[in-house]
């Protein structure tokens, strides 16, 4: 038997059903028996919402009104009193078991899981089994249109039945016309058989996701604005009702380890992805959550592993993970499983346990923790900053996705300088020029999609891209290496640049406007090296020196490639000379080295994108090989480093340190203030000079 449903919200009708996260209102059915051909007694009912505003088009269409909703029942009596008149018909049919059978996917998926998700009541197991009549109609009728196009009254139309929308109430017209196009499959001349229903997933399964899959872009999205503290679970509950690949969130995290706010879900079909679309700006708690598409690649670099470790650990299939932070350096496996107790028992006893290292085998301070079920994790939960040993340790939920990001981060992470090889240089950018000056011959675009592209930038700026210069959009990346949602554009003249901020200020792009204000290149310059640009003025940057771009963005393709003639550069420019007497003329020469699979590295599209200043780890330091070094011997210039011996490097300083702090911790011995200052600014690690350096790397 099938149960043939139609329901309708307080919102959006049709197509974008439930994409407003409207609440159900009207639920109309009918039971079908498909071997007799037999109908049971038709039912309409009316669902009480918390919102009893209606929309519009709801009030046209439905012809409701929130006077005749506020005398109805809430929803989960509506769907008790649904179960027993279901169960009430099929005894008088002789039979004893149905599916559901809907106009379409969106009242299942689309509202009834989503909304009783979010009221924290259970559906019965007939809500997780359907029979899409679009899909069954299109499957008896090949020749009629797409399934995407269907409706009830196409369908109708299709089949040559003559019914009128307009004598029956609405629902009732849907219901019968739904039950009359059913009975047309089932005649002899198409004995159409119902045997696939679709499937709603009871509960998202975790699993591990390796780098060698092949992901269809067409299924995968990134969801931003989630609470840092959300889980997998979290985030598979705001898009319940559709159906997540096995091991299909993937939490992203900065560059300190930390949630950023940010998932990747890959569902099982293109057809799930685009459903999940319609869910952009829905809320999870009091936040929206914003939905955009993305790319198979960016799933892979955010979920996918390689590490023999990692899989072994993520081996074992449905597990709760727990991630504890905090842990002492001198932390064991016993004490791990002390610290959780007998009520928290670990899967397999230390083979649960994972504890995340450097490449040296130093420990990190965390470790990921696996529970058989949800009443062990949260029993974990419970000791969140609890002490061990001296310190307070953090739990938090993970997946599978977060082990392989943080262990793998851990395992590629490379110190800084772990020796000092000659030499030792860092990649500077292609001499692209910067624009300065006080003539306000640039734009600034603030508040442009996180999504946009230079395509979208051109497109926004219609006509006015034939004034641009060359290499003159310039994409402002955050720390990260995302964009910051901020642009600047060099064009050929202050007038042009008027003309624009005029023509586009607040002009729509995608579903965001944009700001759009003339200024100099001495600003653009400002803030494309670090600093701030608003209304109080300039904000200089942390420090004059050159500012790499970071690691390209998957929005922004990488096209440019560094000229061959530059790939030996001379640093001059990049850092001053040491005043070291010592630095001897024998010394290796410093040379900036471009290799080939590094030119590409660090370019954005066709021009150079600089950003605020990154950490040296973030941007790598490459040895010049000994050819290079050779090339490079009979150029005069003074050493970038003086003789060998005379540096030491800090590590783990506060990011607040000084250079008083610095100097008060080096008391006593002779520091070179220019090798100081220099490195600081760069990345918080710190050379010092002077005869006394084997002291101070002992002490």
């Amino acid at each position: 038997s099938l149960v043939v449903l139609f329901g309708a919200t307080a919102g959006a009708y049709g197509a974008k059903l439930g994409s407003d996260e409207r609440e159900l209102i009207l639920l109309v059915w009918q039971v079908v028996d498909l071997h007799s051909k037999k109908v049971g007694t038709l039912h309409k009912s009316l669902v009480k919402a918390d919102n009893l505003e209606l929309s519009d088009q709801c009030r046209e269409v439905s012809g409701l009104t929130p006077e005749g909703l506020g005398k109805a029942e809430p929803l989960d009596r509506v769907l008790q009193q649904f179960s027993q008149l279901v169960s009430s018909d099929l005894k008088v049919l002789g039979r004893s078991s149905y599916t559901l059978c809907s106009d379409g996917q969106l009242l299942i998926r689309q509202v009834l899981h989503p909304e009783t998700s979010k009221k924290n009541f259970l559906l019965s197991d007939c809500f997780y089994s359907f029979y899409d009549l679009r899909k069954e109609f299109h499957t008896c009728y090949p020749s009629s249109a797409t399934v995407k196009d269907q409706t009830i009254k196409t369908m109708a139309e299709y089949l040559g039945l003559g019914t009128d929308e307009t004598e029956e109430d609405f629902g009732v017209w849907q219901v019968k016309t739904m039950v009359a196009i059913i009975f047309s499959m089932l005649s002899e001349s198409c004995n159409h058989i119902f045997t696939e229903p679709e499937t709603v997933k009871y509960k998202y399964e975790t699993g591990p996701c390796s780098k060698s899959e092949t992901v269809d872009s067409e299924t995968v999205i990134r969801a931003r604005g989630l609470p840092w503290q959300s889980s997998d679970q979290d985030i598979a509950r705001f898009f319940k009702g559709l159906n997540i690949a096995k091991g299909g969130v993937a939490l992203c995290l900065n560059a300190q380890g930390r949630r950023n706010g940010e998932a990747l879900v890959r569902f099982v079909n293109s057809e799930q992805r685009d459903l999940a679309l319609e869910r952009h700006k829905h809320h999870m708690g009091s936040r929206y959550i914003e939905v955009y598409k993305a790319t198979g690649e960016e799933f892979l670099k955010i979920a996918g592993g390689t590490s023999n470790e990692v899989a072994q650990f993520l081996s074992k299939e449905n597990q709760v993970i727990i991630r504890m932070r905090g842990l002492p350096f001198t932390a064991t496996q016993e004490d791990v499983l002390g610290f959780l107790g007998p009520e928290c028992p670990v899967t397999g006893g230390k083979e649960g346990l994972l504890f995340v290292k450097y490449p040296d085998g130093r420990p990190t301070g965390d470790a990921f923790v696996l529970f058989s079920c949800e009443e062990y994790a949260q029993n974990a939960l419970k000791k969140h900053k609890e002490i061990l040993g001296k310190r307070y340790i953090e739990l938090f939920r993970s997946t599978a996705a977060e082990v392989q990001q943080v262990v793998l981060n851990r395992y590629m992470s490379t110190p800084l300088i772990p020796t000092l090889p000659t030499p030792i240089i860092p990649v500077i950018p292609p001499p692209y020029t910067i624009a300065t000056g006080s003539i306000r011959d640039c734009v600034r675009l603030r508040g442009l999609p996180y999504t946009a592209g230079i395509d979208d930038i051109l497109e926004f700026m219609g006509d006015a891209t034939a004034d641009i210069k060359p290499h003159g959009v310039h994409m402002v990346l955050n720390q990260q290496g995302r964009p910051s949602g901020d642009a600047f554009i060099q064009m050929k003249s202050a007038d042009k640049a008027f003309m624009v901020a005029q023509k586009c200020h607040k002009k729509m792009m995608k579903d965001r406007y944009v700001e759009v204000f003339q200024c100099s290149g001495e600003e653009m310059n400002f803030v494309l090296m670090g600093g701030t640009l608003n209304r109080s003025g300039l904000s200089p940057p942390p420090c004059k020196l050159p500012c790499l771009s970071p690691p390209a963005y998957a929005a922004f393709q990488t096209a440019a490639v560094i000229p061959a003639e530059a790939a030996l550069y001379q640093p001059q420019a990049l850092l001053p000379t040491t005043r070291t007497p010592q630095a001897s003329a024998a010394a290796p020469p410093t040379v900036t080295y471009y290799p080939a699979q590094a030119a590409q590295l660090y370019m954005n599209y066709t021009a150079y994108y600089p950003s605020p200043p990154v950490s040296p780890t973030t941007v790598g330091y490459i040895a010049a090989p000994p050819g290079a070094v050779a090339a490079a011997a009979t150029a005069t210039h003074t050493p970038l480093l003086p003789q060998p011996g005379a540096l030491v490097r800090m590590q783990g300083l506060p990011y607040n340190t000084g250079m008083k702090e610095i100097l008060s911790f080096f008391q006593g011995y002779q520091v070179s203030m220019q090798s100081l200052s220099l490195i600081l600014y760069l990345d918080h690690r710190v050379m010092t000079s002077g005869d006394q350096t084997k002291q101070v790397s002992a002490f």
